[in-house]
């Protein structure tokens, strides 16, 4: 299957500051590809450049076979993309600001009437296709943003933070939506919420601080969450050598000398041969609690195979 997206080598300079650092990754058709990270890592700034709204660096944007810096107008046929701020204008109703947007993506006149009635079916417009769009709640208003982008019937689809301040059932609806578009369409979703990526994706890529740190399928990202954390606290320095001997435990971060953040498999929960290797060193234990998974837990996880 040919990829409907190549991006090779993509850099992004801020002055000295890196805040893309060598990216790349393909999607096809088919394929809702979780763009994933904490805020600050980079994916806005990905998004940007993906949908030509910020030239690289350096690297290279291939869509549908077209150069993005080359060809752009080209490459930009294929894509419709949702910046993490809607491109709306509030004082038009939906139905005339879908028309504006057919003009935009000069859809044919002769088309333009039934490009806008199937997009307002996909995206649950109809019942509100003569309201103002300022009167719209913000999850509706979020549905006129998708619809603004799929519009021209892209073949790829990049949505940036499409949930973000949404009630819980509008984030259901968002989420339905996006599962039905990716089943005819490549999708890339910009999101920090893992729950977003577990529930909409098909795969999710990890992006920390500029960097890829992994591309994974969802069930692989699922299997990794099967990890848990303990803090654990000792009077005398502990020998990690000894400790990562222990089945189920994933990676073992260093605190301080006497303070150690072990990840473990809860398949197979190791926490009583963590305790009993610690009395039968003679290393004290001084505390052993429980920590709340995180997103860092995650990366530790899903990337303790190339961390060794």
């Amino acid at each position: 299957m040919a990829n409907l997206i190549t991006v090779d080598h993509l850099y992004r300079y801020y002055g000295k500051v890196c805040a893309v650092n060598d990216v790349g990754f393909t999607l096809e058709k088919g394929e809702v590809l979780g763009f994933l990270g904490p805020n600050g890592a980079g994916k806005t700034t990905t998004m940007q450049m993906l949908s030509g709204n910020l030239a690289p660096s350096s690297g290279q944007i291939i869509i549908n076979g077209f150069d993005l810096l080359d060809q752009p107008n080209k490459a930009k046929r294929s894509l419709g993309y949702l910046p993490d701020t809607p491109p709306l204008y509030k004082e038009l109703s939906v139905q005339e600001f879908l028309h504006y947007c057919a003009a935009l993506q000069s859809i044919p006149k002769n088309a333009i009437t039934h490009a806008i009635n199937k997009t307002k079916e996909r995206c649950g417009l109809m019942a509100v296709s003569h309201r103002l769009i300022a009167n719209l709640s913000k999850g509706f208003q979020q549905r006129v943003g998708i619809a603004q982008a799929i519009l021209h019937n892209p073949d790829v689809i990049i949505l940036d933070e499409p949930t973000v301040g949404l009630d819980p059932i509008q984030i259901k609806e968002i989420r339905t939506l996006i599962r039905e578009l990716g089943q005819d369409h490549g999708i890339i979703l910009s999101t920090h919420i893992l729950n977003e990526v577990q529930e909409s994706c098909t795969h999710v890529q990890i992006i920390h601080q500029g960097r890829l740190i992994l591309k994974e399928s969802i069930a692989g990202l699922n299997e990794a969450m099967n990890t848990d954390s303990l803090h654990v606290t000792t009077r005398l320095a502990a020998d990690k050598s000894l400790l990562l001997a222990i089945s189920g435990i994933n990676a073992i971060e260093n605190i301080t000398d006497h303070q150690l953040n072990i990840h473990y498999n809860t398949v197979n929960d190791p926490t009583r041969q963590i305790i009993e290797t610690i009395i039968a060193n003679g290393w004290e234990l001084q505390e052993l609690t429980p920590i709340k998974k995180s997103m860092e837990d995650v990366f530790i996880a899903l990337t303790k195979d190339s961390q060794s």
